[in-house]
């Protein structure tokens, strides 16, 4: 049983997920009495019927914005309707529903702003040389930048709902970095993660798309030695 903690949300950007978003709404509705949003980046197969079928408020997008800009657009809803804990995860199966308790409590007993659901094993090479990378160019201690599985309050809600956060590229890194800077408590939690069941990663598929991404995550890390001038640090 989780803690007892304010109404929370479940934020799940997805984009030609039919084959395994269906399952992971019922799988969380069986669980948890709480509103899943579901923001559809521009599918082309039926991932919005599959959702709205299975009883998830969507959030449809005319044009694909990436997976930052899904996710942006579901912590938007959250920030409008006042939620005070919002939840997001990957719709392509790789994150066990049991694990959201676990990020419930690990929030509740820490207090922390965000807390991700970490699970370093599964790193590819690729993605554990940009871990590494990364790492030492943005000065974060944490062993897995990039997993999907999050929990933030609502004073990270706000922020990351902001234009503050509109420009960020990646949901990874770019959060992370801006959260850093304004002084927001981050953490992880250790938790299991399956094997993605359909497709493949959009980020780390290829080395193509390994060094592109590596290319702007790492001029935003640069960048982020001047971005005190405009986003002051909180003390």
């Amino acid at each position: 049983m989780y803690a007892k903690i304010s109404p929370f949300i479940i934020i799940i950007p997805a984009k030609n997920e039919v084959k395994t978003i269906g399952k992971i709404i019922v799988e969380i509705k069986s669980h948890f009495n709480a509103p899943i949003v579901v923001i559809d980046d521009a599918s082309t197969d039926n991932t919005i019927q599959v959702a709205e079928s299975a009883g998830a408020i969507v959030l449809p997008l005319v044009f694909s914005l990436g997976a930052w800009g899904a996710t942006q657009t579901g912590l938007r809803y959250a920030s409008k309707h006042r939620f005070k804990t919002a939840i997001t995860m990957d719709a392509d199966g790789q994150h066990e529903v049991a694990s959201i308790p676990i990020l419930l409590n690990a929030m509740q007993e820490e207090q922390y702003d965000m807390i991700i659901g970490s699970f370093p094993k599964r790193g590819s090479i690729s993605r554990k040389f940009a871990w590494c990378i990364f790492r030492k160019l943005s000065g974060l201690k944490l062993q897995d930048l990039t997993s999907g599985l999050r929990i933030y309050n609502q004073a990270a809600i706000d922020l990351l709902a902001s234009q503050k956060a509109s420009l960020l590229d990646y949901q990874d890194m770019g959060v992370l970095i801006l959260l850093n800077r304004m002084g927001m408590r981050i953490a992880e939690q250790p938790i299991f993660m399956h094997p993605r069941k359909e497709g493949h990663s959009r980020i780390f598929s290829s080395w193509w798309a390994v060094s592109r991404y590596m290319l702007f995550t790492i001029i935003l890390c640069i960048a982020r030695l001047n971005i005190k001038r405009f986003y002051p640090k909180k003390q």
